[in-house]
């Protein structure tokens, strides 16, 4: 059985994983707030922890795993929203998480065993709550029940941080009712349309943090194996959940192994609607970006380093998926995952490790094992290839396209290198994928991927205020076949299979030019 190592933020170190029972391995991974679109900051926890669930279900079996990720339903963004629009909580909450269920499924990411809501909980989590105050790590004031973080000794542990030093450098809500400015709130009142339900307290509603302790509980007992989240969760909500999940029920209790994944930022900046560089993942595949390439940028960087999102890794990830599709067209993955791949993973998870190694593979030809190790990535699946064979252009079904790789593939023979990569260079500017591996060569004629670059392009002048750039590229698109390149907000528009034809059209017609060029030389 493969080992796996995993690095524990609470112990600092990576360790050798060790379920508590390999029959039922046990994973809980915070979910959303469901007020809104996720962002694609949101979606890096998501493709991360799919790819650990693949992995644990790889090494011990898909009976053998249960991941969950919850959902809270009940929340005070999720108040102002509904009265701000007039909507009913649970229509929002419903609506919300269908669009989170659909978005992240186009990432691929596989959907949990177990994704319980907040509001299902709240027996439980009122239960929880009197544990802790017949214990004194909790007390009841002013309809408020809150959790007395100085009760608690190892408060701060996960974080490495004192509760002097919280108080400094955090953002606490100073409160009469508080006897410590950082104790947590595990009940509040609530008024007017706010939601609530009957307690010992009063009429009212959880706390956020009280909400994970009593579903995981609820869900996987007193103890289970793996809790992760983003790095942004570490404090204080992971902290207070450690905090209260222990008091309640034991020093040895609760997740034994947490895992964050750092944050994302968008060219180098903090994402932020006011810098123009917040986008959702619908926001993102309505402009034409494949779902899969998404799924790629996101793993490109190991999940403990901060992450740089780029219209670079878009492009880089577009031609990467397309020549690995290319080689693996037809084919089928082995029956095993290669050890390479397997290894890299249970090495706390290091996906760029394995991506080298899997371009190992496509430039060696071993295309039945690049579908098998990229298909544990979540990568190369059938379900998520729409984006490759769009329209009647498809993998080596055109004649001009044959005719150039075939005179390319002679060059090669003949190891006219410069000549070879010359055609490969006038093909790149086509956006046509070149794959070489040592026996042959293998070429994609996509339409997609040029237009898609080429509103892109557009895109990034408009917003950059560069109008000679920009009417250059417009210029082009039109010669193409695009010709409202932008709708009225100045985003891309979402493409029709007619003007895929037309640019598919125009790239022949390009290909045919090649072609008698190269003739003309023979």
């Amino acid at each position: 059985m493969t080992e796996i190592k995993l690095y524990n933020t609470k112990t600092k170190t990576k360790e050798v994983f060790k379920p508590l029972d390999p029959n039922n391995v046990r994973m809980y991974v915070c979910g959303p707030t469901v007020y809104d679109r996720a962002h694609i900051g949101n979606a890096r926890p998501v493709v991360v922890f799919d790819v650990l669930y693949r992995l644990l279900r790889e090494v011990y079996g898909p009976d053998h795993v249960t991941y969950a990720r919850n959902f809270t339903d009940v929340d005070d963004k999720i108040n102002a929203k509904a009265e701000e629009t007039g909507r009913s909580i649970r229509d929002i909450t419903d609506e919300t998480i269908s669009w989170f269920l659909e978005d992240m499924g186009a990432l691929g990411a596989l959907e949990p065993n177990e994704a319980p809501r907040a509001t299902e909980y709240i027996p439980e989590m009122i239960a929880m709550i009197e544990e802790l105050i017949a214990k004194k790590f909790a007390y009841e004031e002013e309809g408020h029940a809150l959790f007395d973080v100085n009760s608690y000794e190892h408060y701060g542990a996960l974080s490495g941080r004192s509760v002097d030093d919280m108080i400094a450098g955090a953002r606490v809500e100073v409160a009469p009712y508080k006897r410590n400015p950082m104790d947590f709130v595990l009940w509040k009142p609530s008024t007017g349309i706010q939601p609530g339900w009957d307690s010992p307290w009063g009429y009212g509603r959880p706390g956020w943090h009280i909400e994970c302790s009593a579903m995981s509980r609820a869900l996987f007992g007193k103890t289970f194996d793996i809790h992760g989240g983003g790095l942004d969760l570490q404090f204080p909500h992971h902290e207070n959940e450690i905090a209260q999940s222990c008091a309640c029920c034991g020093e040895d209790t609760f997740a034994k192994v947490w895992m964050h994944n750092e944050m994302l930022q968008v060219e180098g900046k903090k994402m932020s609607k006011s810098l123009g560089n917040f986008f959702s993942v619908r926001e993102l595949l309505d402009q034409g970006i494949p779902d899969e390439v998404i799924r790629f940028v996101l793993l490109s960087t190991h999940y403990s380093k901060p992450m740089n999102w780029t219209q670079d890794k878009i492009d880089q990830a577009e031609r990467t998926l397309a020549k690995w599709r290319t080689l693996t067209f037809g084919r089928k993955p082995t029956r095993k995952v290669p050890e390479k791949i397997a290894h890299c993973l249970a090495d706390d998870l290091n996906v760029p490790s394995a991506m080298f190694f899997l371009r190992q593979y496509a430039r060696d030809g071993r295309a039945e094992e690049l579908l098998s190790g990229a298909n544990l990535l979540g990568l190369l699946t059938p379900e998520h290839g729409n984006w490759f064979s769009l329209g009647e252009h498809n993998i080596n079904q055109n004649a001009e396209l044959n005719r150039i790789i075939e005179f390319r593939q002679k060059l090669r023979e003949e190891k006219d290198w410069a000549g070879a990569d010359e055609i490969r260079e006038q093909l790149a500017l086509l956006e046509i994928v070149v794959a070489d591996s040592r026996e042959k060569s293998a070429a994609y004629l996509e339409p997609a991927i040029l237009l898609n670059k080429t509103m892109n392009s557009i895109v990034k002048a408009f917003a950059a205020d560069d109008k000679a750039e920009f009417d250059n590229l417009v210029k082009k698109a039109k010669e193409i076949g695009i010709n409202e390149p932008l709708a009225k907000d100045g985003r891309p528009r979402v493409w029709s299979q007619r003007e895929v034809k037309k640019v598919g059209e125009w790239i022949e017609g390009q290909l045919l030019k090649l072609v008698e060029k190269l003739e003309g030389l023979s």
